[in-house]
């Protein structure tokens, strides 16, 4: 039977008759408050339902409620990809169930575009709705393993590549966004549910399992958990997977923060889950418990309603005996049906949930569709941060070049990290190169310099285009294992920040004064010798299926470039603190870093330049919030974006604080000549600390330092100079 748009109606519409044709639970009655919805479910269920309910399936088949569970999607739903999300069964002949694949998020963090993520979000989740609702296809889950919104304290992570940087308010503006977009803006109904990662301070890999990270209540309020609680209070997420490691000693997934903060402070009354194995891993690797059965009842008691490893006999084991009750259980599935009703799983008429349509009446696959590739196409050109160009030699002149060589191991191949999903097609920086300069250009291409191979393409070409950069997975699709000491992934941090391939870049060069050095990578490295020698530098990130076309755009001119950095690039590994040192006070990040970065956070250099001025602020209103205001104008030839970043610094403070804090950002576009006007808004609470014996963030009295600037690192001048620099306002807090 050919499978057509009406087939697909109308096997939704038997469905729904069959389901109208149920009976009706007041837990499916709209009108009744959600409270009232959900204490209903829990006395209809039975305690081996309950028992079910803790794994990742929202479904109560008996009562007629049908099951989502979760769906990988930092960068784009995952289904397939090189880590096989999906357990698709035919591994001789796999079906491929493509999705639309964006930058990785730390790409998507380097746009410094809130708006264009929840965009991302938003097409993300629309897929996420095609193929769970689509009654052909039927795959994947509603809830979404995204964003992860741990901070990249340090680049050896080796999951770097999954965050939005080392900034906690930075992160928290993406976080927010990220959420907005893949749950929608229906008061009501979510289009998909977010699921943060992974809650909290998980930033080292290796000894993820039984390792402590240790740090004070401060840093914990302040840094570590700060997107977190604003994922949660700003955001609308209602949901988070617990990490694997420990906080001063007791493990994340039994810690009392579930609870007592995260629970009755910010008020998440939906999903918390456990990290995958965790429950054996409390046990075998960090020793809390003797047996499976007292960690699986400390691990529900402490409000978790959600087992991503093998949990049932341990809980019927713990409710045999006395160490949990139903009671406890109802208490930490509560929330899993939460979500399911915001979900709107728990509705009959599923034709007052707006999202209920994709997939089932609107069966165009979103990945098709032009206007989707072509914002992957736009995203993945605002990720790309031009890291130098000292001799003006980007953008390239087509109309100048005759010939051009594109070298190097990351110039004809996309790679998708382990939480990618399959595109429907990529396209390769080599192809994209290819389809920018036409037929009237030649392009020369060598993967290496086997049998000086590429110094030969580069000496032949009026210009060279080095490629260079990390595998995401280290070549071998092995768990945890990451044979390159400079790549890093899931389960291994990095031990080594320098690029080997950077030789390659030396050999292009000698051949051709006229290269171009692209960074393909998730991680800064130390690329301390081309930053010293080679005349441009782009960095873009891994995964994208338009990589190639986006890059492109931004080596010709057609897009300028304004991403920025998300993290301080160093100049040497003995510029980090050790690796578990979790005090960031201790010389880490841009906040508490006092040497010459290789490149500073927020940094990214553009086409065009500009000029700043007329900074002010308006007057304090009764809300305690005022707004910063500068004047930027663009003093080159070309349109352009300008990220301009608000830093805020107390000379004066009694406690100890941080060197420098970002506090507003904005990314404007301005055309070449022009003068525009930006209005970052500053609230007194964005200049709060945590006072641990108050047990509250505190606003204190004193001077406040301002610096408008276009990265961390910019010195502040006064109002008449100011080319591309920051300007520096002092405000008293009363």
């Amino acid at each position: 039977m050919k499978i057509t748009p009406l087939t697909i109606l109308l096997i939704y519409l038997l469905v729904q008759f069959s389901v109208h044709a149920q009976t009706t639970y007041p837990f499916q009655n709209t009108t009744l408050t959600d409270n009232q919805r959900l204490d209903n479910l829990l006395s209809l269920m039975t305690l081996d339902e309950k028992v079910d309910a803790l794994s990742t399936n929202l479904g109560v088949p008996r009562l007629g409620i049908k099951d989502t569970g979760h769906s990988e999607g930092l960068h784009g739903m995952a289904l397939g990809g090189p880590a096989n999300w999906g357990d698709f069964s035919n591994k001789t002949n796999p079906k491929t169930y493509p999705t639309t694949i964006f930058p990785q998020s730390y790409g998507l963090g380097e746009t410094w575009d809130p708006g264009l993520i929840q965009q991302v979000a938003g097409i993300e989740a629309t897929e996420v709705r095609f193929y769970t609702q689509n009654p052909i296809l039927h795959k994947g889950g509603m809830v979404m393993r995204a964003p992860n919104a741990d901070l990249a304290r340090d680049p050896r992570w080796g999951r770097t590549e999954e965050s939005y940087g080392e900034d906690a308010f930075l992160g928290s503006r993406l976080t927010v966004a990220f959420i907005k977009g893949l749950q929608g803006d229906n008061p009501k109904y979510w289009k998909s549910a977010s699921l943060m990662k992974h809650f909290m301070a998980n930033s080292n890999e290796d000894g993820r399992d039984s390792s402590s990270s240790n740090f004070d209540e401060r840093l914990f309020r302040e840094y570590y958990s700060f997107p977190f609680y604003k994922g949660i209070t700003e955001g609308g997420s209602r949901a988070f997977m617990a990490s694997y490691n420990a906080w001063n000693g007791v493990p994340m997934v039994i810690n009392p923060l579930l609870k007592n903060v995260t629970r009755d402070e910010w008020g998440n009354n939906g999903i918390i889950c456990t990290d995958g194995g965790a429950l054996k891993l409390l046990v075998d690797s960090h020793k809390a418990f003797k047996t499976l059965t007292e960690g699986a009842a400390a691990i529900v008691k402490a409000s978790v309603g959600q087992f991503l490893d093998t949990f049932r006999p341990s809980i019927c084991e713990a409710l045999k005996t006395g160490l949990l009750t139903e009671k406890d259980i109802d208490n930490a599935i509560r929330g899993n049906f939460y979500v399911a009703l915001r979900l709107g799983l728990l509705d009959v008429d599923q034709s007052k949930v707006p999202y209920a349509g994709i997939g089932v009446t609107d069966t165009i696959s979103p990945w098709t569709k032009p206007e989707t590739k072509a914002f992957v196409r736009k995203v993945t050109a605002k990720s790309v941060v031009l890291l130098k160009n000292s001799t003006g030699l980007l953008p390239l002149d087509i109309l100048k070049i005759k010939s051009i060589a594109v070298i190097g191991p990351r110039a004809n191949e996309v790679l998708l990290d382990w939480y990618s999903g399959t595109p429907a097609y990529v396209v390769t920086i080599l192809q994209g190169i290819r389809n920018a300069v036409g037929k009237d250009v030649v392009v020369y291409y060598a993967p290496s310099d086997d049998m000086d191979n590429a110094t030969m393409a580069a000496h032949k070409a009026d210009v060279a285009v080095v490629c260079v950069g990390n595998h995401p997975y280290g070549t071998d699709a092995r768990w945890m294992v990451s044979p390159v000491p400079s790549d890093g992934r899931e389960g291994v941090d990095r031990k080594a920040l320098t690029l080997e391939q950077e030789d390659l870049v030396k050999v292009v060069l000698q051949a051709n004064p006229k290269t171009v050095m692209v960074l393909v990578s998730s991680f800064p490295f130390a690329i301390n010798w081309s930053q010293e020698h080679v005349p441009a530098i782009l960095h873009v990130t891994n995964s994208s299926q338009e990589l190639g076309n986006g890059l492109a755009d931004v080596l010709f001119g057609k897009v300028n470039p304004a991403g920025r950095t998300t993290q301080t690039w160093v100049k040497c590994i003995t510029d980090l603190p050790p690796m578990m040192d979790y005090d960031i006070r201790h010389g880490r990040t841009y906040q508490y870093f006092k040497g010459i970065p290789l490149y500073p956070f927020g940094f990214g250099l553009s086409y065009t330049t500009f000029s700043y001025s007329g900074l002010k602020t308006s007057k304090p209103k009764l809300c305690d919030s005022i707004t910063v205001s500068i004047n930027i104008k663009n003093t080159g030839m070309r349109d352009g974006d300008e990220v301009v970043q608000l830093y805020i610094s107390f000379p004066d403070s009694k406690v100890e604080r941080p060197i420098k804090q970002l506090k507003g950002f904005k990314r404007v576009f301005i055309p070449a000549g022009a003068t525009v006007k930006v209005e970052i808004p500053l609230k007194a609470t964005d200049l709060a600390y945590w006072n641990v014996e108050k047990h509250a963030f505190i606003v204190e009295k004193g001077k406040v330092i301002l610096m408008l600037g276009s990265s961390s690192e910019d010195r502040p001048l006064t109002p008449e100079g100011g080319i591309r620099k920051s300007l520096m306002l002092s405000v008293a807090m009363k």
